[in-house]
């Protein structure tokens, strides 16, 4: 009965949602139609919000209730990391500049057909061109979850946003054991690796240059939970050294579902 009851009101919800404008519902896990997580790690790039089409997909409420200018910013995901339900068929999603300068000028604009039943992932990335006021972009299907799930094991993919990188690998080292897992083969640039399994823990993760044995990017003390499905990005530039600028390279984690 509860399951029941949960089920309606979540489809009223999108119901609600569909028919209110700007407003869409957030959900971190299956909806009919399809389903799209927002990435602003575009290095540079100014505050965002997120559009399919003339439709507003995301955006920010201030402590007053009215929307703020602040949006999705640099290094972060949109909606706290959720997916955004949306009807399957043909849009262009873009991302549109919040601040009062520029406001509601689309600095990446991807056509894209979304399909019933699958999730997506849309990505600014690469630098941000202050000149053109346009940053790149990818849109990926995301690895649909392995039925039955093992809930032994956490779930991985990862996914490399840094457009001046060499391909990379990424490791999980168990912290107890020192033990490394390899969690993808080696990954381009606006490229995603395998969903690949993982037994819970606490991981240190490393990404090194494909054939390489050096260290390039480096997130201590990450756990990965029975069950879940997990994206961790590189995002940054491959050129900053830096261990504390913001477009350094860095390993997002995001939970998927």
């Amino acid at each position: 009965m509860t399951t029941t009851r949960s089920l309606a009101a979540l489809l009223c919800c999108v119901a609600l949602a569909a028919c209110s404008g700007d407003a869409v519902q957030t959900i971190s896990a299956p909806a009919p139609g399809s389903a799209v997580k927002f990435y602003n790690f575009s290095t540079g790039a100014p505050s965002v919000n997120f559009y399919a089409n003339e439709s507003k997909m995301t955006a920010v409420s201030s402590t007053s209730g009215v929307e703020s200018t602040s949006g999705t910013g640099y290094g972060s995901v949109a909606t706290g990391g959720f997916y955004t339900a949306i009807a399957p068929g043909q849009y262009t999603l873009s991302g549109r500049i919040t601040a009062a300068t520029d406001n509601g000028l689309p600095i990446a604009s991807a056509p894209t057909t979304l399909a019933d039943g699958k999730y997506y992932s849309f990505f600014l990335s690469g630098p941000y061109n202050a000149t053109t006021k346009k940053s790149d972009f990818f849109i990926l299907e995301d690895p649909a979850a392995p039925s039955p799930l093992d809930y032994t094991m956490g779930y991985v993919r990862f996914v490399n946003a840094i457009s001046n990188s060499s391909p990379m690998t990424l490791y999980a080292k168990n912290t107890t054991s020192g033990v490394e897992t390899p969690i993808s083969g080696s990954v381009a640039y606006k490229s995603q690796g395998a969903l690949t399994p993982i037994p819970i823990g606490p991981y240190d993760l490393i990404a090194r240059n494909t054939g390489s044995t050096t260290n390039f990017i480096t997130a201590a003390a990450v756990g990965f939970s029975p069950g879940r499905i997990y994206t961790v990005t590189a995002r940054g530039d491959a050129t900053v050294t830096s261990t504390t600028a913001a477009t350094r390279p860095i390993l997002t984690t995001s939970t998927d579902r």
